[in-house]
């Protein structure tokens, strides 16, 4: 094994700890007030809380499926090490690299999210004066960084205050709707269901639901990591999505279910639909708190895709495919050196964004570009991974049908279509179709070009490297099965 400078920490993190961290990276009242009027406005309108539930669904079958991989496998690699065992190296080489891209382009795109918040909404409407959006993102994400470094168990706490309190409010809203309105069962019928257009309802739910997959970074941190990952996904895909349908059936609810589509297309330049109707239902004193959680739900976000950024970095230099520099811990057992690269670069992108376009608010430039590529890359992952979890189970001959073929085909199936859908829909995805956005998505052709490119390299010059993107893998399989042979002595 690795020296104890190259561990993370261990069993730290229960199912409610790693639940928390997942949900936050939700981020539940950015969905309800961001989210959800888009999926209302372009999607399937009064459908909406069917189609979140049916992603929901193709999310829990493709679970079956990891939750037995995960009895076998635990790392800090996610998905990566999914794609080494399912469909090989040089396959688990480049969704590496495509998650790396990703989440660490979320994390810059979210600086520009809170930034802008922060700074130019909530902060004027609260005190009467804006800030500067770069400099409000700054200072937040040093404190982000502060917290991550601090150790993963600092950061499932802090979460699951932030996390507490956003469910809190949604859950007042939803049942202010319910009590004084009634919940709108015409979202039950067909036609409702059916229109408007109900893929783009599918992918902009899909969208509502990232985050779930960083259960897979946790695997060597957590306590029992064979049961407590696989009930972390269950729980929190299925928490996610009640969640999610329970808040847009209260939006839909208070608009009306054959209105709601027209009325959220009116809000869409104005982005305040959900703000319209928590004011409505909850006041001055629901608005004025909607608005204060916007900020803490960006800032859990933050630092759960944080964490999980600077996990893929730490695994990838571990693998010795980035600089082995990068797979070093603190004395808590914190990655702390991907951690300071996954900020820098953060601060990076969006410094670019903030000097070189400087009257265009990052809602419109650094966002669309981090947080639309990001959720994009992040979906092909999933797919990824769903495929590699039935050939992994196939080239082993597992005689378990429904639980290793059936169920998670099914959920690659549908990850798969959801992909293509964004790939097809990106300028929706990303909320803008400036060019260099829609052009965004070649990135990831480049990425996989280059992963295969770099793997045939490293089989040909570097045999040890290569070879060591498994040997990890195996490494952990043995450690695990050593310890459980040592608990049964």
């Amino acid at each position: 094994m690795a020296d104890a400078n190259t561990d993370l920490a261990r069993n730290k993190l229960g199912v409610g700890s790693i639940v928390f961290l997942v949900l936050a990276a939700v981020a539940p009242v950015t969905v309800l007030i961001v989210v959800l009027p888009l999926a209302i406005g372009l999607g399937n309108g009064g459908g909406v809380p069917i189609s979140i539930l049916l992603v929901a669904g193709a999310l829990l079958l493709f679970a079956v499926g990891y939750a037995q991989i995960t009895k076998e496998l635990t790392n800090a690699s996610g998905f990566y090490a999914i794609a080494v065992k399912g469909l090989g190296k040089t396959a688990g080489l480049i969704t590496g690299i495509i998650a790396t891209i990703g989440y660490n382009a979320f994390v810059a795109g979210a600086l520009g999210t809170i930034g802008f918040f922060a700074g130019a909404v909530v902060f004027p409407e609260l005190f009467g004066v804006e800030l500067d959006w770069f400099l409000t993102a700054l200072v937040l994400m040093v404190l982000v960084f502060l917290l991550a470094r601090s150790g993963i168990h600092v950061s499932a706490i802090a979460l699951g205050i932030a996390l507490v309190v956003e469910i809190l409010l949604v859950v007042v809203f939803g049942f202010s709707v319910l009590f004084t309105t009634g919940f709108d069962l015409s979202i039950f019928h067909p036609e409702v269901i059916m229109g408007g257009s109900l893929w783009i309802g599918l992918l902009l739910a899909a969208t509502a639901f990232i985050g779930f997959e960083a259960t897979a970074l946790f695997g060597e941190e957590a306590k029992n990591p064979r049961k407590t990952i696989p009930r972390a996904t269950y729980t929190a895909i299925i928490i996610i999505g009640l969640m999610h349908a329970f808040a847009a059936w209260a939006i839909i609810s208070a608009i009306g279910a054959t209105e709601a589509q027209g009325v959220a297309l009116d809000h869409l330049e104005s982005g305040d639909l959900t703000l319209m109707v928590i004011g409505n239902y909850l006041g001055p004193i629901g608005l004025t708190a909607a608005l204060i959680l916007v900020v803490v739900s960006l800032f859990a976000a933050q630092l759960a895709f944080h964490n999980s950024a600077a996990r893929y970095l730490f695994s990838m230099g571990r693998a010795r495919v980035l600089p082995n520099w990068l797979a070093k811990t603190n004395a808590k057992g914190s990655p702390d050196r991907a951690l300071l690269v996954n900020a820098l670069f953060a601060i990076l992108i969006a410094a670019i964004f903030r000097f070189v376009l400087p009257d265009v608010p990052p809602i419109l430039t650094l966002v669309p570009v981090g947080i639309g590529f990001a959720t994009l890359a992040i979906i092909i992952v999933q797919a990824i991974a769903a495929l590699s979890v039935v050939a992994y189970f196939r080239k082993k001959g597992d005689r378990r049908w429904w639980s290793t073929f059936i169920a998670p085909g099914l959920g690659f199936l549908a990850l798969a279509l959801f992909s293509i859908m964004a790939l097809a829909n990106f300028p929706t995805v990303a909320g803008s179709e400036e060019p260099y956005v829609v052009a965004l998505p070649w990135i990831l052709v480049a990425a996989v070009i280059g992963g295969i490119v770099y793997g045939a390299y490293l089989k040909a010059k570097k045999p040890d490297v290569y070879a060591g993107l498994s040997d990890d893998l195996e490494d952990f399989d043995e450690e695990l099965r050593e310890a459980a042979e040592a608990v049964k002595r």
